[in-house]
């Protein structure tokens, strides 16, 4: 049997970091991946392909909108096939950092095949046994597929196999109003396809300040999406190839859809199955692997990170927690994670960020808040690109930045700043104080806070006291 320091289960991002770092450091590491490839679902089926996907969407809705640069609006001739092409040569253009000849150069194995535990200490892979001090499972998610009348008899699409499609659906209906269905459906509409998203709850991406998510809807509706609120899929079928997916609307009413194609997007569901957890000792539910703060398993010599442990389902998140892990299993010195300032970004467009808490969210906690906002149809450098849609609202408490939600353009990239501003306890008097270049779209975040100011600055009281001063000093 082969005795291993260090197990790692899964080779996505998580996966990946926490085995560089312990092979580099000289532990004998064996990294099992159930893929062919390494890279797991954000380089092969999440964030590389769909932003790659929306890139080339956002092209094809600049060239129809040439004549607000003073230049001709051109109606892009859409190849599918081309598309994919491109986004599969970015992700062979990134798959390299993946490699596993990358990894076997740091001294860790690399197995492809599906782990099984047989115990705490040990796993079983392609017939062989592999005994471990410590293991890491990082296994990752995959698409949730809700129990919906039809749905498992009909080929649908998901985040796993919509990126290769050859062919552009004239007509597209998404299934959920999260971050991936508003994505997908603003991509393939500016591709050409006719989009509805259907959505239960009355609002898209309801973990969003309501008001923001409600301004992207609209823009979403201008582009021409199709939006089906409150209203829910109760069965669907399929005959002559088109899709019939009968909806029921919260005022009992039901519709009939047709569609090309049919992309599910309402979650992701961790990948715990069939792993033989219970023998090792691993605590589980639908939510994912039971974890400490340290990121320890209810059996304590295994750990586990990413979208298999939650609670956020991010690339970022799943780094974050390697570090963790790689502090507690590798270095033995004890680090708990903390999720209070934890930002994410749904790439429409414009982009929608977020970190800390909602208006409402405060609200309910009984919270006397501040709400400071700023058009980004007053940021110079937005008029200049002609992307003045959207806004950045902050949340605040005795000048302490709570939460911030930010619509708008290259909102994922101006989000940071106010992360950090979190994250080190500043003030938005810091903010304030801060010289930001011009014209840039950073600016916004100091012209938002000073929205706050300007209230003060130019009150009755302010204009007393002017006026008294110069009375006083001649």
């Amino acid at each position: 049997m082969d005795k291993r320091d260090l197990v790692v289960i899964g080779g996505g991002t998580g996966g990946l970091i926490v085995t560089s770092v312990a092979a580099q450091l000289g532990l004998k590491v064996t990294l099992i991946e159930r893929r062919e490839k390494l890279g797991g679902d954000c380089l092969h089926t999440g964030c590389v392909p769909s932003k790659t996907l929306i890139q080339s969407a956002k092209v094809a809705s600049l060239m129809r909108r040439g004549s607000e640069f003073g230049l001709k609006s051109v109606e892009p001739e859409v190849n599918l096939g081309s598309v994919s092409d491109h986004v599969q040569s970015v992700i062979d253009q990134i798959q390299p950092h993946d490699d596993p000849e990358r990894f076997r150069g740091y001294g860790a194995d690399v197995v492809f095949g599906h782990a099984n535990f047989i115990d705490s200490h040990t796993v079983e892979v392609n017939g062989d046994k592999i005994h471990g001090k410590r293991f890491v499972i990082a296994s990752g998610s995959s698409p949730f597929i809700p129990s919906i009348p039809g749905l498992d008899e009909v080929p649908c699409l998901t985040n796993e196999s919509v990126f290769s499609l050859r062919q552009l659906p004239a007509r597209l209906v998404v299934l959920g109003g999260g971050a991936i269905g508003v994505e997908m459906a603003q991509a393939f509409a500016r591709l050409g396809s006719s989009v509805t998203i259907i959505e239960r709850l009355p609002y898209l991406l309801p973990q969003e300040d309501t008001e923001i998510s409600t301004l992207l809807a609209a823009h979403l509706k201008k582009e021409g999406v199709e939006l089906l609120v409150s209203s829910s899929a109760e069965r669907v079928s399929l005959s002559d190839g088109l899709y019939h997916i009968y909806c029921r609307h919260e005022s009992n009413e039901e519709i009939e859809i047709e569609s090309d194609a049919l992309l599910v997007a309402v979650g992701r569901k961790p990948n715990v199955d069939g792993m033989g957890l219970d023998l090792a000792g691993v605590e589980y539910d639908n939510r994912g692997i039971k974890v400490d703060r340290r990121m320890r398993t209810s059996s304590k010599n295994i750990y586990a990170c990413g979208d298999v442990s939650g609670p956020y389902p991010f690339t970022h998140m799943a780094e974050y927690q390697a570090g963790i892990v790689i502090s507690n299993a590798i270095f033995r010195f004890p680090k708990k994670t903390d999720y209070r300032v934890v930002p994410w970004v749904t790439y429409s467009d414009p982009e929608l960020a977020r970190v800390g808490l909602t208006e409402e969210q405060a609200r309910e906690q009984g919270m006397a808040v501040d709400i400071m906002r700023f058009s980004f149809s007053d940021i110079d450098r937005a008029l200049a690109e002609v992307e003045t849609a959207g806004e950045m609202k902050l949340v605040c408490r005795k000048g302490k930045i709570l939460g911030a939600t930010i619509l708008g353009p290259h909102a994922g990239e101006l989000i940071p700043e106010i992360v950090l501003a979190m994250q080190a306890g500043l003030k938005i008097s810091d903010i304030s104080a801060t010289i930001h270049a011009y014209p840039t779209l950073a600016q916004i975040s100091r012209r938002t806070v000073n929205t706050y100011y300007g209230e003060k600055l130019f009150s009755q009281r302010t204009r007393k006291i002017v006026a008294w001063i110069n009375k006083l000093i001649p």
